[in-house]
């Protein structure tokens, strides 16, 4: 239960401070070190940390060592193991040294930028990443604080933050024009492999259920949501008498790394003045490569575009880049101006204060983050980075299709490839075979994938990019699923 403190309580010693961050350092770098040893999904059952933690805190302190020591011995068997180069699920949630760096500096020095002069800095070290970033993906100049056409770029915590804030300057755009009791008519358009982000927004900003527009997407398009069917739903929705408020594209969605037509899209969405918004989460990072830069073709036609560094950037969680054509529209919907806020420069228009650009007042450093990772590897190595990635896919892929047991499902764009086990027989239940392959591989602790559900067809999804993973790592595990098949297709025999 710990002991009585002999000494006054400084909870910022500088010395204490030292040492026990060298041991936290010290305890994270052995985790990284042993971290492929893991099973990589928890092993756990619901509520087994209750049987291990007491039920009440601590009366006195306790030394750092022995909560590290809880932390391996409790904590650490409850995770499941996302930095393992094993990791294969959802999506990439990269770690790097300069990440954690970047981390400690934003924890450490812990400003709370809401408004310019809270931290002058931490708003204008925001703006300069925000641009270096958009310059990085080839954004059009429409979207650059430096750009001299009125857009710039903030830091959000993630995907979904950056929707509600965009949707809500939308629905107050469109409400604005035509009365704020036609929220009723106000309809959003996205394709049936948008992420689920949208719909929880939309229902957080008043829009109707009812009113959420999921467009179907086929093979023969490449699961891309088409102009014809965003336009054939919209003109069906007008003809009804109801308003088009938000269109929502994708740039790698997370089920099988799909990509709509960004320009295609953009102009069905202008023609009918919806708010045109590019979710490039997963695969936005990949435009900093030559080679991927034309899946953002058309991008000037949006009216916003976000990115997430903290899947495939090398940041730690949490960051979300969005950038917005017309910032005016964000602060028209978001801002609040209480009279312990006001001050000299914001009253002139001379800064940008980011509380109006986002839902909370209250707002991390992330930028430090970023500008210490995009400083400490530079350019050349984080594209080397996305390509290796990108080669370790391209293999896996080319070893899933020389094995005539398995298919690959939605062919590759970036690091995700989707496949599945065939079935041998008419008749097979190929979901029931794929469920049992995928629990099989999941359970035995050597590897963790998710699934898809593609055209009603339960598919594997092997999701490359953690950092430490290599290709001896991707071989390993593509002969466990052979191994776990074979063990299911002798079953059936």
């Amino acid at each position: 239960m710990g002991s009585l403190p002999l000494n006054t309580f400084n909870p910022l010693d500088p010395a204490e401070f030292s040492d026990e961050s060298h041991a936290v350092i010290d305890f994270i770098a052995d985790y990284y070190r042993t971290v492929e040893n893991y099973p990589v999904r928890s092993q756990v059952k619901p509520g087994y940390l209750s049987k291990h933690l007491p039920n009440q805190a601590p009366l006195f302190s306790e030394p750092i060592d022995t909560i590290l020591e809880d932390i391996r011995h409790d904590i650490l068997p409850g995770l499941t193991h996302w930095q393992s180069p094993n990791f294969y699920a959802y999506f990439q949630a990269n770690a790097s040294t300069a990440g954690f760096l970047g981390e400690m500096l934003c924890s450490g020095l812990n400003v709370v930028g809401f408004n310019w002069i809270s931290s002058p800095a931490a708003t204008e070290l925001e703006n300069i990443v925000m641009d270096w970033m958009a310059k990085l993906l080839k954004l059009p100049p429409c979207f650059l604080f430096s750009g001299g056409q009125g857009g710039g770029g903030v830091l959000h915590g993630s995907t979904c933050e950056a929707v509600v804030c965009t949707l809500v300057a939308a629905r107050d755009r469109t409400l604005r024009k035509i009365g704020h009791d036609a929220i009723s008519k106000l309809v959003v358009y996205a394709s049936d492999q948008t992420h689920s982000t949208v719909q929880k927004a939309a229902r957080i900003v008043g829009i109707p259920p009812t009113n959420f527009r999921i467009i179907p997407t086929s093979a023969a398009s490449g699961y891309s949501l088409t102009a014809h069917s965003l336009r054939a739903a919209i003109k069906a929705d007008v003809a009804k008498g109801f308003v088009p408020v938000y269109v929502c594209a994708t740039v790698g969605t997370t089920a099988v790394g799909a990509v709509d037509p960004i320009r295609d899209l953009g102009k069905v969405s202008n023609e009918f003045g919806a708010w045109y918004h590019v979710d490039s989460a997963y695969a936005g990072s990949a435009t900093i490569c030559p080679e991927f830069k034309h899946y953002f073709d058309g991008v000037e036609l949006a009216d916003s575009i976000s990115m997430n560094p903290h899947k495939w950037f090398l940041t730690n969680m949490d960051c979300c880049c969005l950038w917005v054509k017309k910032p005016s529209e964000l602060v028209d919907s978001l801002s609040t101006n209480p009279e312990y806020l006001r001050n000299k420069a914001s009253e002139g228009n001379e800064v940008v204060d980011y509380k109006d650009w986002q839902i909370s007042l209250s707002r991390r450093f992330r930028a430090i983050k970023l500008w210490v990772i995009i400083r400490r590897y530079g350019v050349i190595n984080l594209v080397e980075h996305i390509r290796s990635d990108v080669a370790m896919a391209k293999q896996f892929e080319m070893m899933v299709s020389m094995d005539k047991r398995f298919e690959v499902v939605v062919p590759r764009k970036f690091s995700l490839v989707c496949f599945r086990l065939k079935p041998r027989f008419d008749g097979d239940d190929a979901s029931s075979i794929n469920q049992r392959l995928l629990e099989m591989v999941n359970s035995s602790g050597r590897a963790f994938m998710t699934h898809a559900k593609v055209d009603g067809m339960f598919v594997l999804r092997f999701a490359i990019g953690t950092t430490l993973t290599e290709m001896r790592h991707v071989e390993m595990t593509w002969k466990l699923i052979q191994a776990k098949a074979e063990d299911i297709l002798l079953e059936d025999v």
